[in-house]
């Protein structure tokens, strides 16, 4: 099967990489947690070799709540990835990140609640280390590289991950900025949490694409004015993922890469063996 040590994981209006990508080739994986959301595509970008998942499927076809992120997160893992570049669409919820800015985050905060959020379970209990959600190598190559092509960055910042399909109501907007969170999306958790426990190095671009309802000088967010904004940010995104990824190192030396190592807590020999099996890639390093 075809390998990839970097991973991008395309949001809202990102639905194929189709600047730069060269040698192609799409694959199918089946996971034990059932197909990813759509064919991931392969190919060399700058030289580079990258594997594309489009996150709501072809079409966006799939809704935040449905999407099924442990599949594609496992599916990742297989390929060989070791990095999750995320492109995600956002809405501001701080006056000085305007639409068509680009928040590269430092923390979450998680207000999902009907999304299964770990690997792991059935016998076999772990605890990753999340005090600091994105890896923190990774967000700052995004971020010089974003500088550098032109995009207007803020580097640091809170994520707040609602639930949705539906937009926030003002009275959670206000909430949510009283909170200190400077932007609100749907889909950079459980994402975060599962390459955390994968292993996996993960950086989240989020594209503003409004000012969430709590601004009431502005008109109401609507799906139309959210995709439009996207569309017009697809260009930088491209042209920052063509940069960066030629600068991510061969080896790693941040935290992510040994998440688990000391994650696990339920003693090896009661691990129920088809446990054992099913989480063979991400835990056969830790526990045989």
């Amino acid at each position: 099967m075809a390998k990839a040590k970097i991973g991008v994981i395309g949001g809202s209006g990102l639905y194929e990489m189709e600047e730069g990508l060269t040698n192609t080739e799409e694959v199918w994986v089946s996971t034990p947690f059932g197909q990813p959301s759509d064919v991931i595509t392969i190919g060399d970008l700058e030289g580079t070799r990258v594997a594309f998942l489009p996150r709501h499927g072809k079409g966006h076809r799939i809704s935040p709540t449905e999407l099924p992120i442990r599949a594609n997160i496992y599916a990742l893992k297989s390929l060989g990835v070791e990095w999750i570049i995320s492109i995600s669409a956002a809405g501001s919820l701080k006056e000085e990140i305007h639409p068509l800015d680009l928040l590269i985050p430092d923390q979450l905060i998680d207000r999902t609640r009907s999304r299964a959020n770990t690997f792991f379970g059935d016998g076999l209990v772990a605890h990753v280390g999340f005090a600091d959600p994105f890896c923190p190598a990774l967000s700052q190559i995004l971020n010089q590289t974003a500088k550098e092509v032109g995009a207007n960055v803020h580097y640091g910042g809170t994520y707040l991950v609602m639930e949705g399909p539906p937009f926030s109501t003002r009275a959670e907007s206000n909430l949510y900025r009283s909170w200190g969170a400077s932007v609100i999306g749907m889909t950079a958790l459980p994402e975060a949490k599962l390459a955390r426990e994968a292993e996996i190095c993960y950086a989240t671009l989020a594209f503003v694409t409004d000012y969430d309802c709590w601004r009431e000088a502005t008109e109401i967010v609507t799906i139309e004015m959210v995709i439009d904004n996207l569309q017009r940010n697809i260009d930088m995104s491209q042209k920052i993922l063509k940069k960066a990824v030629t600068r991510i190192p061969e080896k790693r030396e941040c935290q992510c890469a040994t998440a688990l190592q000391h994650a696990i807590v339920t003693a090896p020999e009661i691990i129920p063996v088809s446990v054992k099996e099913k989480l063979h890639l991400l835990i056969g390093k830790y526990v045989q």
